[in-house]
């Protein structure tokens, strides 16, 4: 079964009933809705005024569920995971903290690999310019020394919004797009978890501020499918607004299907095949993580 992404974005009280997550209306106690706590995979926050019983929130841990909770832009602004969601914790952390210096740059070389590729496929299947894409793919050294990431990305981005620079901050569909890869970074640093593996030890990201860093290294191959359902969005609706339509499209990334490994999968699955593999690269079980293909 798919694990569902549940958005709350009224004035609410969550609490735990028979194993249920119960939505409750904090005036007239009306029960607006139940969902069971073992379908969650993502709760997202969206109000201020929510109030969330911490013996929900301890049932949500305990089923890996990444509570995400958003500022007053309403976008993602914190994520709470267990502190550890598999039975070898230690014996995986271990691994992980002996992974070489070699590896992990052989490591990130396949994921830049992959994303340009995953960039280059999108840009395609809009009938847009992508050649280049393909020689800064086959020309990523280990490590990325050359930085083709940050080359394919400038002329990625060119390509694939008319008139647009990717900014955090910046103009729409910039809203749109960092909402989504806050979505993702939060499936993917929860399927970190559930691998035994810590998602501040980063095989590239290093940044002492950034408790994600391996989550934001491992998203990077993902962040095409989320340009995709950004991008047909805004075909369809001609609108750049993060409203409730826009956040209900995005929190589909989680069931989207991409190809990973042969195999047609949920994203979300994907994702956890993909953190599977890279403790196994960690071991020497692997040589590549199983990255996604968007096609």
């Amino acid at each position: 079964m798919i694990k569902r992404t549940i958005y709350i974005g009224n004035p609410s009280y969550l609490k735990i009933k028979q194993e249920q997550l119960v939505v409750q209306e904090p005036e007239t106690k009306e029960i607006k809705g139940t969902v069971p706590i073992e379908d969650i995979a993502l709760l997202m926050l969206d109000h201020y005024q929510i109030t969330i019983s911490n013996q929900l929130l301890v049932k949500l841990q305990g089923n890996n569920v990444a509570v995400i909770s958003c500022d007053e832009h309403h976008l993602p602004f914190g994520m709470m995971l267990p502190m550890h969601g598999h039975s070898e914790y230690s014996e995986r952390i271990k691994h992980q903290f002996a992974a070489s210096e070699p590896l992990k740059k052989k490591l990130w070389k396949q994921t830049v690999e992959q994303k340009i590729k995953n960039q280059k496929a999108l840009l395609v299947l809009n009938d847009k310019f992508a050649e280049p894409l393909g020689v800064y793919q086959l020309t990523v050294k280990s490590g990325d020394t050359t930085n083709r990431e940050g080359i394919a990305a400038q002329f990625y981005w060119k390509q694939l919004f008319e008139n647009f620079n990717r900014q955090r901050f910046g103009e729409a569909p910039n809203n749109l797009l960092n909402f989504g890869y806050s979505v993702l970074r939060s499936i993917v640093a929860r399927a970190l978890v559930s691998s035994g593996l810590l998602p501040v030890l980063g095989i590239f990201h290093r940044n002492k501020y950034n408790p994600y860093c391996l989550a934001d290294d491992i998203m990077e191959p993902y962040r095409p499918f989320v340009d995709k359902l950004v991008y047909n969005y805004i075909l369809v609706n001609n609108n750049t607004e993060l409203n409730k339509d826009a956040k209900a499209t995005i929190l589909t990334i989680a069931t989207q299907d991409v190809r990973i490994d042969g195999l047609v999968r949920p994203l979300l699955v994907a994702v956890t095949a993909t953190t599977a593999s890279l403790y196994k690269c960690f071991t020497g079980e692997l040589r590549h993580i199983k990255y996604p293909e968007l096609d």
